[in-house]
């Protein structure tokens, strides 16, 4: 999932607890995988080295194309936050706090990658085997448009979920 989808999701995970900052964090924090579990597509990051004999070993790389993918990822988060905002806080009202909770926390597990990535010692071995394990087996990366869809989707069903409860 795009980052963007992650922040909105978080922020609806975290909208569940409005008076618990830990416990909205978490839900954010969580929601992040069970997101993940969703095929879905990823935009291409050409700093990445991909393991495909040791997933555990993938690794991103200082090379020429690093620049160029961080600016695409803090695009990303600065998108993901700035949507959050525009339909929690302006729609929904809901407090910059919890906002900033919910982007925070459901973006965090995949800068945490890149810390594993670099220190590989736990927790984050730990936690990384266990993205790996959850994300989607089946990617929609050659399926660009039902990929972006499929995020796409998750964004209105978690905000529809959220009002429900």
């Amino acid at each position: 999932m795009t980052l963007t989808a992650h922040a909105v999701v978080g922020v609806a995970a975290a909208s569940l607890f409005p008076s618990h900052p830990k416990a909205a964090f978490a839900a954010a924090f969580v929601s992040h995988f069970l997101i993940d579990a969703i095929p879905h597509w990823h935009y291409s990051v050409k700093s990445i080295e991909i393991d495909h004999k040791d997933p555990m070993n993938t690794d991103m790389v200082f090379n020429k194309y690093f620049p160029t993918d961080l600016t695409k990822i803090g695009f990303d988060a600065a998108l993901g936050f700035f949507t959050a905002y525009l339909i929690f806080h302006d729609h929904l009202n809901f407090p910059l706090g919890l906002i900033l909770i919910g982007t925070i926390g459901g973006t965090l597990p995949d800068p945490l990658q890149f810390v594993y990535w670099k220190f590989r010692h736990e927790p984050f071995t730990t936690l990384q085997r266990f993205h790996k394990w959850i994300h989607a087996d089946k990617n929609l990366d050659n399926r660009p448009v039902w990929g972006i869809l499929a995020q796409a989707a998750t964004i209105p069903a978690a905000i529809l979920l959220v009002r429900f409860i």
